[in-house]
């Protein structure tokens, strides 16, 4: 149904109605906004980011093939855009070195876990998820939170199937790790 109208209002947007396209605008800013904020943590550049994407998306739908779904079109645009702007502003992010990776278990992870309260349990994956890079970060955005499947997610980021599904599990795993360290009483993470 979703699709259906999008058809509509892009039909009605290339025929000239500006409105149309305001309300494609209306409904898919805010996951715009939140993958280019996952990539850039800054949320002036995600602002501006989407708008970008946004204006780019106006201009060349005239060249949308309706072969995949508008969202998973604009979402690319916004990915690719923000990386962009990412590669142009030169920020370094530290990676979590693989070899913490390689000594957690989700047996760990869960043990862990299970000494947390709710609260406790939110409050920690919030704290490591920020702590990604912003191209990880979009990645569980997506998968998780936007609930793409890993075709749409290739199709967005230009990563194969298989390079999707290794990332993702490695940015779990990069989790478990962090999280782990975390609920260690003895380590210091600043």
């Amino acid at each position: 149904m979703a699709e259906t109208n999008d058809q509509i209002l892009i039909q009605r947007t290339l025929q000239g109605d500006q409105n149309a396209f305001a309300q494609l605008v209306e409904k898919y800013k805010q996951p715009a906004f939140g993958i280019a904020y996952q990539i850039t943590a800054n949320r002036e550049d995600a602002e501006e980011i989407a708008m970008d994407a946004f204006v780019k998306a106006y201009q060349a739908l005239n060249t949308f093939k309706f072969e995949s779904k508008f969202s998973t079109w604009l979402y690319r645009i916004v990915y690719n855009t923000a990386i962009s702007k990412k590669r142009k502003k030169k920020l370094e992010f530290v990676a979590m070195d693989e070899h913490f990776t390689e000594n957690y278990s989700e047996d760990d992870f869960t043990e862990g876990l299970q000494k947390l309260d709710n609260t406790e349990m939110i409050e920690l994956i919030q704290r490591v998820m920020k702590s990604l890079p912003g191209e990880d970060a979009a990645l569980m955005d997506l998968f998780y939170h936007q609930q793409l499947s890993i075709e749409e997610i290739s199709h967005i980021t230009s990563l194969s199937v298989s390079n999707v599904k290794v990332k993702l599990h490695r940015i779990r795993k990069r989790i478990f790790a962090a999280i782990q360290l975390l609920l260690k009483p003895s380590t210091l993470i600043i």
